[in-house]
């Protein structure tokens, strides 16, 4: 069965480039540890303390973040107005300005053709990683942003306007809250569901905040078309295995790629060895240059 999705819809492992860092197991130094805003996280990390020490001094991971997006050419004047924001880290997604569901756009003013299969990243941030993907899809794909930061939300359109991507859209709101009726009127298939990097909250009592609870995953898994993906990553395992539970247990409707997808390699642990997307997201670029590993899985829904 699964053999025969795969001719249903192209796998996003056709964007694994060839720069995709495959790490043996050995190669993970617990000992080090790398920061989430104010938190230090204890996670593996992976790189060693002697590599650690090799790097230059004088790279910084926002440089490394505008050499890895300097495909998508955005105007430098619109780049120092809008780049500095002062933007919440943290913010809580229970609060009542965030319980409304949000109604859904009419898709025709968002896209040029409704109908395309839809890509939504929850939680997309400043949303450089969706723009270079709908830069390169242009015609093929439709994409949609999902983030509770409103600020966040205001600039990446006004990045998209200066770009003229006519498939991609934001949308200020909850996903928990929003996600199901948003999709539910969208005319076209749901594609792919990434979720990546998610906003941690480590304290115990704050667990409740976390994006993937069970009824999102339920919503996701409904709304996803036959051979429809999901992906999702952390650089936080306890945050990482946190997620993985929920979606390990919809096993009667998907099946984790590396199943039937030889190019999708996997630790020891069941954690992709590589992104699969072509692209890193900003977190991620942050969070591989102080050491740490990103744990990610995907998976395909059965038809």
């Amino acid at each position: 069965m699964a053999n025969g999705i795969l001719h249903k819809i192209p796998l996003f492992s056709t964007l694994v480039t060839s720069t995709a860092v495959k790490c043996s197991k050995s190669s993970f130094n617990s000992s080090l540890r790398h920061a989430y805003g104010r938190h230090i996280c204890n996670c593996s990390s992976a790189v060693s303390v002697s590599q650690q020490q090799q790097r230059q001094p004088q790279i910084r991971s926002p440089q490394l973040v505008a050499l890895e997006y300097a495909d998508l050419s955005i105007p430098h004047i619109v780049c120092e107005e809008l780049g500095a924001l002062r933007v919440r880290q943290h913010v809580n997604p229970l609060s009542s300005c965030l319980s409304i569901p949000v109604e859904p756009p009419n898709w025709e003013d968002v896209f040029e053709d409704p109908k395309l299969p839809l890509v939504v990243d929850i939680g997309s941030g400043s949303g450089r990683f969706l723009m270079w993907l709908a830069k390169r899809n242009l015609g093929s794909k439709n994409y949609m942003g999902l983030e509770i930061r409103k600020k966040l939300v205001t600039r990446a359109e006004k990045w998209v306007k200066e770009l003229a991507l006519s498939n991609i859209h934001f949308m200020f709101a909850n996903a928990s809250i929003s996600f199901k009726q948003l999709i539910s009127t969208y005319p076209g298939p749901l594609m792919l569901v990434s979720v990546l990097c998610p906003d941690p909250h480590f304290k115990k009592r704050h667990h409740k905040r976390r994006i993937v609870q069970k009824p999102l995953v339920e919503a996701i898994v409904d709304s996803l078309m036959p051979g429809g993906q999901v992906f999702i990553q952390s650089d936080v395992l306890e945050v990482a295995v946190d997620m993985r539970k929920y979606f390990d247990a919809e096993s009667d409707k998907l099946v984790h790629v590396d199943n039937f997808e030889p190019d999708l390699v996997c630790d020891d642990e069941g954690w992709l060895m590589g992104n699969p997307m072509g692209i890193r997201t900003e977190r991620e670029i942050h969070a591989e240059f102080e050491g740490a590993k990103i744990y990610r899985r995907m998976y395909q829904k059965l038809s």
